[in-house]
């Protein structure tokens, strides 16, 4: 893990692929206890999922927490992510799908039309590479997996992905390829050196 910026407000960090954002029920070792042990009044502010790698941010106080808490909730702050996917896409575009807990396959969600909340996610062609196409995505909300369900609905899942992907997509690399690359909030912009 890399501190990426220090302040008296936030830390924020480049958060490998792998690694926990928080603790789990089995492992302590996360971004959070790390961060904690170098600036002790660093709170969560926003997870990543343990196999997305990218920037982390942490506010500095319980202020700095419930105001930054408070712009992640009302979407003021700008998350940009970068992500190998299957197949060839082109061009750019928004997904417009609302989601929705999958029970009986948890932790795994669903594109849900009826229960599910609203979920959007701008996204745009880099590059081709071979059968594989990068592309930078922009989630409009928050939702757990949001990234990875929208993908694997365009017919594009991530690569690496071993929830939303078929088999050979899974298995096309030996980490999900999503990399969490900006973050825009308050005036401040920060971008992670980090890819894959």
């Amino acid at each position: 893990m890399v501190v990426v910026h220090v302040d008296d407000r936030v830390v924020v960090v480049d958060k490998p692929a792998g690694m926990l954002s928080v603790p789990g029920r089995t492992e302590a070792d996360c971004a959070s206890a790390r961060v904690q042990a170098l600036y002790p009044d660093a709170l969560v502010v926003h997870r990543l999922d343990q196999a997305t790698s990218g920037l982390l941010m942490f506010a500095r106080g319980a202020a700095a927490q419930r105001e930054l808490s408070a712009d992640f909730a009302e979407r003021r702050v700008g998350k940009v992510y970068v992500a190998v996917v299957a197949g060839r896409l082109d061009g750019e575009g928004l997904i417009d799908l609302p989601l929705g807990a999958d029970w009986p396959n948890r932790p795994r969600k669903q594109v849900d039309l009826v229960r599910g909340k609203p979920s959007q996610t701008r996204w745009r062609v880099l590059a081709h590479e071979g059968t594989h196409t990068r592309v930078q995505l922009e989630p409009l909300t928050g939702r757990s997996h949001q990234l990875r369900v929208h993908m694997a609905a365009l017919g594009h899942a991530i690569l690496g992905d071993t929830l939303y992907a078929a088999p050979d997509i899974a298995a096309a690399s030996p980490r999900l390829l999503l990399h969490a690359s900006e973050l825009r909030i308050s005036g401040k912009y920060f971008t992670s050196a980090a890819e894959f």
